[in-house]
């Protein structure tokens, strides 16, 4: 196999002309059948205040170099701390953290007092212990905008794991967590 860029490997068809996009609550009503895991994105701003968003759209995107990636209203607070900061902390939340998620999700100025919360010099954000059972410490390696949103691509230096715990769920707008314990009998 050689190694070709991939836009050479691989050309782009010509594209036809399309119809109009489809209706946002439509492209909404779809993406909710398709269930995500939850994470609290917290950053430092460039005042020393925490900042952070609940947020469902987070991947992983490579391991060579670990790679995750994260999606952001173009117009968020944490968003633009975090570019500022060039660092980030993806806390995935545990199943009964989902009063934490619905806080970040709120936008409530009082967040950070209302939660427990850490920050050390090597860290990319506040890390959420009580509420997580894993945190990512991330390097803003690249962004790419589209529409009303940014997609932060981060490179992961550092991972905690919290505790053992099901991971906090978001489908169908409504939460829950998966189960993994044995199975009933």
């Amino acid at each position: 196999m050689t190694d070709l860029p991939l836009v050479e490997a691989f050309p782009m068809a010509p594209v036809a002309p399309m119809a109009a996009t489809v209706d946002p609550d439509h492209f909404r009503s779809l993406m909710s059948t398709f269930p995500s895991g939850v994470a609290v994105v917290t950053t430092m701003g460039p005042d020393g205040r925490p900042r952070g968003m609940t947020c469902s759209s987070v991947c992983s995107v490579t391991l060579e170099p670990p790679t995750l990636l994260m999606c952001a209203r173009r117009l968020s607070p944490t968003l633009h701390a975090m570019l500022k900061m060039a660092q980030f902390t993806v806390n995935l939340l545990h199943g009964r953290a989902r009063a934490t998620a619905e806080l970040f999700a709120s936008g409530a100025a009082d967040r950070f007092e209302r939660v427990r919360w850490r920050a050390a010099p090597g860290y990319g954000g506040p890390h959420l212990v009580e509420e997580s059972h894993s945190v990512a410490d991330c390097r803003v390696a690249g962004t790419v905008e589209m529409g009303d949103h940014v997609v932060v691509f981060g490179e992961v230096y550092g991972i905690e794991r919290c505790a053992p715990a099901e991971p906090l769920l978001y489908g169908l707008r409504a939460y829950s967590s998966w189960y993994t314990g044995p199975e009933p009998s």
